[in-house]
């Protein structure tokens, strides 16, 4: 502390003595500068002071100076002088922080929305490709359906002709031949005739339009396939009329004993 006080009142002095050299040398060259403007009226009466060596103080000593005897903050001069404070930094930070956090919820949003559009359309496509599949269906049964009573028709007419001479025989392997290639045409978009004689009945597939007492099959067995059916892939087409076999009457089982009995 003493040597600050020291050191201070060594500037003082030195400042002083400067102030001093350097009235004198003013006064003398003003004197100069009178003598010679009387001689020469031309001349400037005013003329730049020189520089003196004694004003060169180092900022140091300044800076300890001021400091000792109270000198302002530096962001209060800052703040005269229009410049941001530490805490106007810190606001913009503040500011910035909640930006950023707003964009990344947008973002977010919109990546989740982007999401559910990507599922949407997924399913749409999805949705779109199971409905064209299904109207190929439907176009091929609607078209099947009215082409199988032709069918029907080629395979009785089959079993019911017995052609006698050669020009008869001509005639059916003609329309034969027909019945053949339409059947091998059918048979390449997918249909297939249903096999239902010896088969356990099925309500999805069989139509019992008739029941026969017997003891030759099982109950509930197609004795016989009256209508046949098709399919379409795994769709029906149309279901097979079949004969149900039926459990015997008591009558017809006693007979059926009696007859053992006596054989």
């Amino acid at each position: 502390m003493f040597d600050k006080e020291k050191q201070l009142d060594n500037t003082r002095e030195t400042m002083g003595i400067n102030e001093s050299g350097t009235s004198q040398n003013t006064e003398d060259k003003a004197t100069s500068a009178e003598n010679s403007a009387m001689g020469d009226p031309t001349l400037n009466t005013e003329s730049p002071m020189p520089s003196v060596e004694g004003d060169n103080i180092p900022i140091e000593e300044v800076d300890e100076a001021l400091s000792d005897e109270g000198a302002e903050p530096i962001f209060d001069a800052a703040s005269e002088n229009g410049l941001p404070l530490q805490n106007d930094y810190q606001v913009t930070i503040d500011e910035l922080t909640k930006q950023i956090e707003t964009l990344k919820s947008q973002v977010d949003e919109r990546t989740s929305q982007c999401m559910r559009m990507a599922a949407d359309f997924d399913n749409f496509r999805k949705r779109t490709q199971k409905e064209k599949e299904d109207l190929e269906q439907q176009v091929k049964c609607s078209t099947v359906i009215e082409l199988l009573p032709v069918v029907d028709n080629f395979e009785r007419a089959r079993l019911q002709i017995k052609p006698q001479t050669e020009s008869e025989m001509t005639i059916h392997k003609s329309y034969q031949g027909v019945y053949k290639d339409l059947v091998d045409r059918l048979k390449r978009i997918g249909v297939a005739p249903m096999r239902a004689e010896g088969k356990e009945f099925d309500p999805n597939l069989h139509e019992a339009v008739m029941r026969e007492p017997t003891e030759e099959f099982a109950e509930g067995t197609v004795i016989e396939e009256l209508v046949r059916g098709y399919l379409l892939g795994e769709r029906v087409l149309r279901h097979a009329m079949v004969k149900v076999a039926a459990p015997p009457e008591e009558g017809m089982a006693e007979e059926t004993h009696s007859n053992e009995t006596e054989g």
